[in-house]
């Protein structure tokens, strides 16, 4: 069974940088994971847009990476 879909051209481009600021960090997806406290498999099931963050993640997550939130919400804004 298929579950729901959490694609959309916003979370695309969100886990899109996300992603690479993770690459630019050098961290691999099991380290960026061990800072965080979770599983390897929740960093891939954000990258491959099988789970979305919440807000208060999302801030983790981008603190974790060292990275200001707003550099992405910025991505986001629709003009």
């Amino acid at each position: 069974m298929m579950g729901k879909t959490v694609s959309s051209e916003e979370n695309a481009k969100l886990t899109k940088w996300l992603k690479s600021k993770r690459h630019e960090k050098g961290h691999t997806m099991r380290s960026l994971a061990q800072v965080l406290g979770t599983p390897h498999s929740f960093i891939g099931k954000i990258e491959n847009q099988e789970r979305r963050l919440d807000v208060i993640e999302f801030v983790r997550y981008c603190t974790a990476l060292d990275v200001d939130p707003h550099e992405a919400l910025n991505l986001l804004k629709v003009d």
